[in-house]
């Protein structure tokens, strides 16, 4: 708390000349807590909150925002998207190779940056099939104000053994994988393509584990783990299998990918060693659109019966759990944002309170992203990526389809 205060006494002096919003908050949730405060006041100024509370004092000249009907909260998070990804009917990576151009790629990202922060997700991690580091210079772009969209963690290219995500290519077509994957077949082969993503401003580091036969070992995983830990990034790993999830929590990396079909007791490893299950929920009628998604996924219905089960069971045994929704398709008259919210229809199939799913939207991410105490939170010094909607989503998590207010960094994008 002394903390706390001394930030916002510090934001208060530092930023009398600019100007402040007063946010006048109905009721504002705590996720971390999964509490609700009746009455309160957010003062905001040059994209951070200076100070939150029922009876603080609001400079003269503030420019006041009534949310006094609302239910405001942090802005939602999603720890695994794809954004140039999408395409009608089942997914294939090759044809979005083939038939997209990367300024197509390139714009794809942008309109769907754009629709999931009108809808509320304020920051995304995108995991990769990005063609050539698309998504890095599309975070550039919304940092440098030119579109409106959430905060994106970057991976680049994504790691892995001979092949990407391919299958049964004649090797007269060539690697054409190369331009979303980098082939890395050995611990010293792994260090040098970390390298190549950092070199080329990666944000988080992904590994694909057991897409083939051949899956990455415990040793190939932990010169990741230690080339990207060294240099202040973590790793994540796309993995489906038991063995393969072992070794990689063994290897220290920091979040499991989908792990569809993980048995009680990695379940039980990653809950010791605080390993981060972001479970990628696909709902049964998505998973049915990717088909099997050119030979990553198995058949849709024996995939969306793995996928409840292990969603149960990681919550009933404690694993921490980090919302990530991994859409990759289009759908007629939906955005991206609409089919992201489809996976809440899962967390509440498997029983998952309300105030835990939300948890897992906002503290949980932000945690897993190393944001802790800069954003994700509505305190003292975090930066004001606020949202609001018309219902509390504690008492039915559906209510995040009415998103009416979005603040992004300080800036309302939509009231």
């Amino acid at each position: 708390m002394f903390v706390r205060s001394v930030v916002a006494v510090l934001f208060t002096a530092a930023c009398l000349h600019a100007q402040t919003l007063a946010i006048q908050a109905g009721s504002l949730i705590d996720p971390s807590k999964g509490t609700v405060e009746r009455n309160q006041v957010i003062l905001v100024t040059d994209g951070r909150i200076v100070n939150v509370g029922p009876n603080i004092p609001v400079p003269e000249g503030a420019q006041a925002v009534d949310l006094s009907k609302s239910y405001v909260m942090p802005g939602l998070m999603d720890a695994h998207v794809h954004l140039t990804l999408g395409a009608p009917g089942e997914l294939s990576l090759e044809a979005e190779y083939l038939k997209s151009s990367s300024a197509m790629r390139t714009l794809k990202g942008l309109r769907n940056a754009r629709d999931i922060l009108m809808a509320g997700f304020t920051a995304v991690r995108d995991l990769g099939n990005d063609m050539n580091y698309i998504v890095t210079d599309i975070r550039r772009s919304l940092e440098q104000g030119w579109f409106a969209g959430p905060s994106i963690v970057a991976s680049g290219k994504i790691i892995g053994p001979f092949g990407g995500q391919s299958h049964d290519l004649s090797p007269e077509v060539g690697r054409f994988w190369h331009y979303e994957y980098i082939d890395a077949d050995t611990p010293d082969e792994v260090r040098k393509a970390v390298r190549q993503n950092i070199f080329y401003g990666a944000g988080v580091i992904k590994l694909v584990a057991d897409n083939s036969p051949y899956t990455y070992s415990q040793e190939e995983m932990r010169a990741a783990v230690e080339e990207a830990h060294r240099a202040g990034l973590k790793v994540a790993v796309h993995v489906l299998s038991d063995a393969p999830a072992r070794d990689a929590v063994l290897a220290g990396v920091d979040s499991i990918e989908h792990g569809f079909q993980l048995s009680d007791d990695v379940l039980q490893l990653m809950k010791q060693k605080g390993t981060v299950l972001v479970s990628t929920d696909i709902p049964v009628e998505q998973l049915r659109l990717m088909g099997t998604a050119g030979g990553i996924f198995p058949p849709p219905e024996e995939t969306g019966a793995s996928i409840l089960d292990r969603l149960k069971r990681a919550h009933r045994i404690g694993v921490k759990l980090a919302f990530g929704t991994d859409t990759v398709l289009e759908m007629p008259g939906r955005t991206r944002a609409d089919m992201m919210l489809d996976y809440l229809g899962v967390w509440q199939k498997a029983g998952i309170p309300a105030a835990k799913t939300l948890r897992c939207m906002t503290t949980e991410v932000a945690d897993l992203f190393g944001w802790t105490g800069r954003r994700g939170a509505i305190a003292s010094g975090e930066a004001a990526d606020i949202i609001a909607m018309p219902a509390n989503p504690l008492d039915d998590i559906q209510s995040l389809r009415r998103v009416h207010f979005v603040m992004k960094d300080g800036k309302i994008v939509r009231q």
